[in-house]
């Protein structure tokens, strides 16, 4: 029993009071939280006027969150955590299209659209056919799965971030694949665009010599019933921010294809997403049979 707190003790000192009956997740979580917390205090010889800093500059994050801006997961974003905990839970076979983080400018239920349909309403930017094919992991299409995009305009905002500017809805859309599996909607060629940086986590990035810059890419949300679902972008090829994009979510099987094309559209953009089963659901018809047979 560590009773009392010195420098060297000071982990078992912390652990030692945690309750008999907590539950054992947290016992784990906290444990490692303090464990890692003290190394890293220990490891840089955390200074006086450094934890004071830290201090303020948590409460300062915390200060500028509302229920329009979450400063917090943009911190979380820019230290490459969400990302962290997205691969961490979101591990697939080689083939399966890879998730990517969620990003804060999703919204439900946007208007289901027909195939071919155009989603930029702004009349803004270069046009974009995407097209492709939902599958699963042998290549056979998946029918009446939902492939929910969302893109900035040719500004760099998203229509939420700009009420009254652009329209409801722009550059928004659902689509339900057939038996082929195919989707398709018009679009435009995203663009690159600045997290907001007007915050405590836009001068941590200042003071550490990095940009706020995301690359251009599309969102997606592919949903299918007895699969895992995909929340992924695609990004451009050639955007200069690709190697550096300050929330860490390029991953090098999500860069799509941009073909500069003569017709309708100014460019096309193929790309296929590759869905895995949900093991819940596997678990869920086991338990059922197994429910039934007994």
């Amino acid at each position: 029993m560590h009773a009392y707190f010195t420098e060297e003790g000071s982990v078992e000192a912390v652990n030692a009071r945690m309750g008999q009956n907590v539950s054992p997740r947290l016992a784990t979580v906290m444990a490692s939280l303090v464990k890692h917390l003290h190394a890293f205090a220990k490891e840089v010889e955390l200074t006086q006027a450094e934890w004071d800093y830290g201090i303020d500059f948590l409460t300062r994050t915390g200060q500028i969150c509302s229920g329009e801006r979450q400063e917090f997961i943009l911190l979380s974003d820019t230290l490459g955590l969400s990302m962290l905990v997205d691969a961490i839970n979101n591990r697939r076979p080689t083939g399966a299209t890879e998730n990517t983080v969620f990003g804060p400018f999703h919204v439900e239920d946007a208007p289901i659209r027909e195939h071919g349909a155009t989603i930029s309403l702004d009349g803004k930017g270069e046009s974009c056919l995407f097209e492709g094919r939902v599958t699963d992991l042998d290549g056979q299409p998946i029918e009446g799965a939902t492939v929910d995009v969302w893109s900035d305009n040719a500004d760099g905002f998203y229509d939420v971030q700009q009420p009254g500017i652009q329209p409801k809805w722009n550059n928004r859309g659902r689509f339900v694949t057939g038996p082929d599996g195919r989707y398709s909607f018009v679009g435009i060629k995203p663009v690159s665009y600045p997290i907001p940086d007007d915050g405590p986590v836009g001068q941590m990035l200042g003071h550490l010599g990095r940009h706020p810059y995301r690359p251009a890419h599309m969102h997606y949300l592919v949903t299918a019933p007895g699969f895992q679902k995909i929340v992924t972008h695609t990004f451009v090829g050639e955007d200069p921010y690709l190697e550096s994009d300050t929330v860490f979510g390029v991953k090098q099987t999500l860069v799509a294809p941009f073909e500069h094309i003569s017709g309708a559209t100014e460019w096309r953009s193929p790309f296929d997403f590759v869905m895995v089963p949900d093991a819940t659901e596997d678990h869920r018809l086991a338990d059922s049979i197994e429910h039934a047979a007994s």
